[in-house]
């Protein structure tokens, strides 16, 4: 776990490792959520980014006999 600080403008820097490890890029748009008394970021990533990230999903249901 990483310490950062508030600048009087309310900013934070995100630690590289982070930065790193998420593949942020500069002027990149991120969601905040206030959670339990805390802040959650979360990057927005572009769908082109998204494709394929459910492959080998098995998308076979067992449906009661009443659905289609």
């Amino acid at each position: 776990m990483q310490t950062v600080t508030v600048s009087p403008k309310f900013q934070v820097v995100i630690p590289k490792l982070i930065r790193e490890k998420l593949e942020l890029a500069p002027g990149q748009k991120m969601q905040t959520i206030l959670y339990n008394n805390r802040i959650e970021m979360i990057p927005i990533q572009p769908i082109k980014k998204m494709r394929g990230f459910l492959k080998g999903i098995d998308t076979n249901i067992e449906r009661e006999d009443d659905r289609l």
